[in-house]
This record gives C-alpha cells, sequence and structure tokens, in this order.
C-alpha cells in the first residue's frame, strides 16, 4: 500500500523548494479597479454639471423672448401697469378695485330737488329686495316737501279730513294739503317727522297714517317719526317706523298705512316713495 507523504506547510515554502511569486504586488488588481470607478464618477459628474448649464441658458434665452405682463393680444391677460404716483396707502382700493365699507348695509344718498333751498330727504343709491336696516344721512333740520307715490307718479300725499290719502294734485288748497314740512325726527334725529302748515305732525294711530297735534308723549313723538330706507325701486325710498321696526309706509286702497315688510311685488311698489319739492 503506497505511503502518502504530507505536503510541507506553506508558511515555509523555501524548505520544500517552492518559492512565492514575487513580481506582482498583493491588491494591484483591486486598486485599478477602484481608480477606474472614480475615474468614470468623476466624468460622469463633469457630464451632468455640463447638461444642467446648457438647460439653464436655453430657458433663460426662452424666457428673455416671451410677451411681458403689459402685452396685449390674442390670449394674453392684460394686467394694469403700476401707478406713477406711488404706492396706494394701506387699505386703500387698488387700480380696478372697488371700495368696500364694512357695513353690510346699503348707503342712501340725497338728490337735488327744483324747489327749496336745502336738500331733500335721503334718496336710496342701491337697490335691494329685503328692507334695509341702516339709518340715512341726517336730514335737513326744515324742508317743505311732496311725496309722490312711485307706481303712481300723478298721485300724492294728501292729508284729507284728518288723514293722509293718496291723490291727485288738484286746486291750490290741494297743493297746501299735499305739502309737509320735513323736520329732524322728533325721537330719532337721523330720521325725519312731517309737519302740516297748521302745526300738526303726521303720525301712524291704530297703523294709519294722520295728522295729530304733538302732546309733547314719548309714544306720540315715535309715532310721528320715521326712518328713510332704500327701496328696490330705483330712486325712491322706504319710509320705516321707529317704534315698529319692519313695518313700513305704504298705501293701499289709496290710504298710506304702516304694514309689515312683505317680498312681493305689490308691496315693494305701494311702499316706494319720492320726496320732489313741495307743490305750495
Amino acid at each position: 500500500m503506497p505511503v502518502r507523504k504530507s505536503r510541507s506547510p506553506q508558511n515555509e515554502p523555501w524548505e520544500s523548494g517552492w518559492d512565492p511569486d514575487s513580481t506582482r504586488v498583493p491588491g494591484t488588481r483591486r486598486l485599478w479597479l477602484a481608480g477606474a470607478l472614480a475615474v468614470a464618477t468623476v466624468v460622469t459628474c463633469v457630464m451632468v454639471i455640463a447638461l444642467t448649464d446648457q438647460r439653464a441658458d436655453t430657458t433663460s434665452t426662452v424666457k428673455k423672448g416671451a410677451p411681458s405682463a403689459d402685452a396685449t393680444g390674442p390670449g394674453l391677460i392684460s394686467y394694469a401697469s403700476a401707478s406713477t404716483s406711488g404706492a396706494a396707502a394701506p387699505g386703500s382700493p387698488g387700480p380696478g378695485r372697488k371700495s368696500v365699507t364694512p357695513s353690510t348695509r346699503p348707503t342712501v344718498t340725497t338728490a337735488p330737488v327744483p324747489h327749496g333751498s336745502a336738500s331733500a330727504p335721503p334718496a336710496p343709491a342701491t337697490k335691494s329686495p329685503a328692507p334695509p336696516a341702516s339709518s340715512p344721512a341726517s336730514p335737513p333740520s326744515s324742508t317743505w316737501r311732496s311725496v309722490r307715490s312711485a307706481n303712481y307718479p300723478d298721485r300724492y300725499w294728501h292729508l284729507s279730513s284728518g288723514l293722509v290719502k293718496l291723490d291727485p294734485v288738484r286746486g291750490s288748497e290741494s297743493r297746501e294739503d299735499s305739502t309737509f314740512e320735513v323736520v329732524r325726527g322728533l325721537a330719532d334725529g337721523s330720521c325725519s317727522s312731517f309737519a302740516t302748515s297748521d302745526g300738526r305732525y303726521l303720525r301712524h294711530r291704530d297703523f294709519v297714517l294722520r295728522a295729530d297735534r304733538n302732546d309733547g308723549s314719548p309714544l306720540f313723538k315715535q309715532d310721528a317719526t320715521f326712518c328713510a330706507r332704500a327701496s328696490s325701486v330705483s330712486g325712491a325710498i322706504m319710509l320705516e317706523s321707529v317704534n315698529y321696526p319692519g313695518r313700513f309706509l305704504r298705501h293701499k286702497d289709496f290710504t298710506l298705512r304702516l304694514d309689515p315688510y312683505q317680498y312681493g311685488g305689490p308691496y315693494q311698489a305701494d311702499s316706494a316713495f319720492r320726496l320732489v319739492g313741495g307743490l305750495a
């Protein structure tokens, strides 16, 4: 049986005649691979940077050739140019914007009338389907006016047998009974009261408008005070009672009454009046 000879230990090759390869430095292949990988990484980064710069230059060129915000033409939005007088003050409306009032109530403005020296009680500048709750500008201290119906422009408030009717104008006596002195409200100075030529005041009693002597009581002052509100009829006003908010003067069967507000068309027309120059 053949006898196997043991191999000499690998760590002592000189004893058996085996000599290790000393012509190659250990790990040289790994160093070459690492160096090649580093070079490839640097080249890739340089190429990416160059491509990014080229795209940025192209985008900048396109933007330079694009139309400005002020350019106009089909399909383009035109913007208002900046004001040459400087920036707007804080809180002031900018160009093309409307000034917004904090109050939700409509503004009532006054319009000139051909008769009398003072301006007429406020007339509405806006339309509203619901009764506005704002008070108009303070009425003049004393002005003679006639009140004309909006849906019956040939008929005016007319004092007849102590009641206020809606009648057409007749003779001089009719004109005098259709002319009233509009004064500051007896119960509210921002509203109005209507006085007759003989010193009586128009007040509601049992929700019917009539002329009575002022007894100085708080109730009479409230009954004789009405506040002008904006009407849905252009150029007309509505007159709301001070002590019965939500009730407005309207004519019914040509008699002036104080009725609750309604959204219907007839009520809107019957409660719309225009204050004009006095007929007398």
